[in-house]
């Protein structure tokens, strides 16, 4: 018999947190994330997206023993201004078994429609900060820090169940040029000229948080028309400059300034951390921190995290620049691979981005939603 229980407490909170290590556990290509950092995503008094979205967490429990979990998020931001009648599920990780999935998915339509709405999709999170979708091909990758990993079998529970596609993600492996193309470098300094554009570089992480703000800014600019869209926050982006601003090596940060200095383009880009968190399995002390610095100053792999183009510079040859910038740090670092963030399948302007370099579609992962019967 299947029994769902909704987190009450800290410590199912903690049990929610920890299952999926229990499940990937013989996993060589899951990477953990860390137990803290997860823990106050999912605390409404440390994440401030709580001030504008609400969420409920499920256990599935058979025979005693927890065998899945799954977060059901309304973003109310997404419903009420977005009209988007939609609860999101999330943090969803299952045994082998379509009847757990089904119980939990169960819990999170009859929240969806305690609260008047249509339909559910996921596996998201609050936002398109978050992790989102099901893996559908590469299952024998690391997963990045911004991805989560499944096993094959997620997916057929949602076709059994008769979940719909939403929207599906592609991630590239791409191999860096042992040396920049002439024709790379002339096009980028024609590009530089020809709309007097300048570089900004970064020495320590102070000098980054002058421009995080704008960064953010051109983040919603750039994705403000695709489909799983919602406006980042002023109180999320004063979150992520925390969480995230100490992985960040100044030299892997390139911003393009326009002639008046404001920025219209910037790319960030990190020594990839998988290796790195697999071994410390969910927490940073006693020695887990050095294992994320080893990875900051030794690393043959990079991950591209997050690319924003002002509207008005798209399709215009900024991305040459960024590109050839982001390569020379690459040859001086010693990077030999760069593998990209989720990109969503419709989004043929950034995937046009690899066409000039040696790449494979390593990865792709998919959305799933359901009308909801009230």
């Amino acid at each position: 018999m299947i029994t769902i229980k909704e987190i009450t407490s800290k410590g199912d909170l903690t049990t929610f947190v920890k299952f999926p290590f229990e499940v990937y556990k013989n996993s060589p290509y899951y990477v953990p994330p860390i137990i803290k950092e997860e823990l106050d995503v999912l605390n409404p008094k440390k994440n401030p997206v709580f001030q504008n979205s609400e969420a409920k967490f499920f256990l599935a429990y058979k025979d005693n023993k927890v065998v899945g979990r799954v977060a059901a998020i309304i973003n109310w931001i997404e419903v009420k201004e977005q009209k988007k009648s939609k609860v999101r599920f999330g943090w969803y990780d299952v045994i082998d078994d379509v009847d757990v999935t089904k119980a939990l998915l169960d819990k999170v339509a009859m929240y969806g429609a305690e609260n008047g709405l249509e339909y559910m999709e996921g596996p998201a999170g609050f936002s398109i900060m978050d992790k989102a979708g099901i893996l559908i091909k590469g299952f024998e990758e690391l997963n990045t820090m911004i991805t989560w990993y499944n096993y094959p079998y997620y997916q057929k529970h949602m076709e059994q169940l008769g979940f719909e596609k939403a929207a599906t993600w592609v991630e590239y492996r791409i191999q860096v040029p042992k040396k920049i193309k002439e024709k790379v470098i002339k096009f980028s300094n024609i590009i530089k000229e020809r709309y007097e554009l300048s570089l900004i570089k970064f020495n320590n992480s102070k000098e980054i948080l002058g421009y995080a703000d704008e960064m953010f800014d051109l983040l919603n600019k750039t994705y403000s028309g695709l489909q799983t869209f919602v406006p980042i926050q002023q109180y999320q982006i004063d979150m992520y400059k925390k969480k995230y601003l100490p992985y960040i090596n100044p030299q892997y940060i390139t911003c393009i300034a326009d002639k008046t200095g404001k920025l219209i383009a910037f790319s960030i880009v990190m020594p990839s951390f998988s290796k790195a968190l697999k071994k410390m399995n969910g927490k940073m002390y006693p020695l887990g921190f050095l294992h994320i610095l080893k990875a900051q100053r030794k690393n043959n792999t990079a991950a591209f995290y997050l690319i924003g183009i002002d509207p008005e510079y798209q399709n215009k040859g900024v991305t040459a620049l960024i590109f050839k910038e982001m390569n020379e740090v690459f040859l001086r670092n010693g990077i030999e691979v760069v593998e990209t963030n989720p990109e969503l399948e419709e989004n043929k302007a950034i995937q046009a981005l690899w066409n000039d370099y040696d790449h494979e579609q390593h990865k792709m992962r998919r959305t799933y939603r359901k009308s909801i019967e009230n």
